[in-house]
């Protein structure tokens, strides 16, 4: 028998979107499993009094604005502690099947611990591949997402963003509250999703439930406020971690298009597993090794595959596919790394890798200002590459660039060089394969 779910939702003003959120629950989800709780921080603009007028609700009205996670640990205080905790942003509508669909996922597997949705924003890799102009057109398509059941609806993950998080009852209370050390908020659901981790489940994305979010947050109005806030919460992230909160952003994204099968991945510089199970994700029966010197990442990565500290403690020499990122960048020789690595690699493998094109109208933007940012990396065109590896007797090179968009001092540099026959001037960063002899 399914727990029902507490679903946590704290507001701040923005009345509109509270009541287009909470109408859309009433209208989206099963009444008879879930209760809805209402945090309430010091609004001005009349939602107490809305609340108070609101049946089946159960609702806290702070007298300041405690922030985001100290308001979360308020609502989770006032749950049903037999319940699921579902985390719900204000400026979300819900959608056909997704609270269904999120309570499905979660109790799939006793190793799950929160289940995240799909929605119209890309950030974590979250993003559903459709768009649309009004709400009426999003709950058809929605509908449409949120009925398919597939070998790929759910996919393992390092984080789940917290717009709409669902979290296993049990896990709740071995966690016990966020960390109000994140207030007013940003990063809370990074240190929630590690915390997760750490206690031994996974944390899974539901492509099978879209929900829209509007991202109309307070703080994002205020943009200088808004990085204050980020920054000192990045800061607080490192001294409890020990590494960036900027390591969630280190998949190998750009290799990604250029990986179409592998049984066998040694990935290097595999940092905390983001391309790890992306991998898996995209590959079916795919087994990933990673190699990663920082020690506080590879806590993390060894939670989720098998990782080393350094290459040399690599056993393995038959692998199908070696990531390598963007290493080259970072070496003293590139030759000498190329052929240790190939070591690891069996005849017919592939390495795939990523490097900034030091051809590109954002290179030379720096260098004609006088900034270009990291003197330390090794500066390459993909005619270097390309060079690289057919002296090492690699064939059928590949590769792929990528676009970023353009400045406005970009655009005037552009066309300053148009009378010039250079090429790929606009393409910021390649990603490249190479196949073994």
């Amino acid at each position: 028998m399914k727990r029902n779910v507490s679903i946590i939702i704290l507001t701040y003003n923005q009345l509109e979107c509270t009541k287009a959120c909470i109408e859309s629950i009433r209208q989206y989800t099963n009444p008879n499993c879930y209760e809805l709780i209402i945090v309430d921080n010091a609004s001005t603009d009349g939602t107490p009094a809305w609340l108070k007028e609101q049946k089946n609700i159960i609702y806290q009205l702070n007298s300041k604005n405690e922030g985001f996670p100290k308001g979360c640990n308020i609502g989770i205080s006032l749950a049903n502690p037999e319940n699921h905790i579902l985390l719900l942003n204000n400026d979300t509508i819900v959608t056909t099947n997704w609270l269904e669909n999120l309570q499905n996922a979660l109790e799939s597997d006793e190793k799950i611990g929160a289940v995240g949705a799909m929605s119209n924003h890309n950030d974590n890799r979250q993003g559903a591949p459709f768009t649309y102009t009004s709400v009426e057109e999003m709950q058809k398509l929605a509908k449409q997402n949120n009925i398919k059941t597939n070998e790929k609806e759910l996919e393992d993950k390092v984080f789940l963003i917290g717009f709409c998080l669902l979290i296993k009852n049990e896990v709740m209370h071995q966690i016990g509250t966020l960390d109000e050390g994140y207030s007013p908020g940003y990063i809370e659901d990074n240190d929630l999703s590690l915390r997760i981790l750490k206690l031994g489940y996974r944390l899974v994305l539901c492509h099978n439930v879209f929900i829209h979010h509007e991202l109309g947050t307070s703080f994002r109005k205020d943009w200088t406020k808004f990085y204050r806030i980020l920054n000192k919460n990045r800061k607080y992230f490192y001294q409890k971690w020990k590494f960036s909160a900027f390591a969630f952003d280190e998949g190998k994204n750009y290799s990604m298009p250029l990986i179409t099968d592998a049984k066998k991945v040694l990935e290097i510089s595999s940092g905390i597993g983001v391309t790890a199970l992306m991998l898996r994700y995209q590959l079916k029966d795919v087994n990933v090794v990673g190699v990663e010197k920082d020690a506080n990442k590879r806590k993390i990565c060894e939670l989720l595959i098998p990782t080393v500290s350094k290459l040399d403690d690599v056993k393995e020499d038959d692998f199908d596919l070696i990531l390598i990122g963007d290493t080259l960048e970072n070496v003293k020789n590139p030759k000498r790394y190329l052929k240790k690595i190939s070591k690891k690699l069996k005849s017919g493998g592939k390495i795939i890798g990523e490097i900034q094109n030091v051809a590109s109208i954002t290179s030379l933007r720096h260098f004609l200002n006088d900034t270009w940012y990291d003197s330390k990396k090794r500066l390459y065109t993909i005619s270097d590459i390309w060079n690289l590896f057919l002296s090492e007797e690699f064939y059928d090179g590949k590769y792929f660039g990528w676009c970023k968009q353009r400045t406005e001092e970009e655009n005037q540099i552009l066309e300053q060089f148009q009378k010039y026959p250079f090429r790929n001037l606009e393409i910021t960063t390649y990603a490249f394969s190479f196949t073994k002899k």
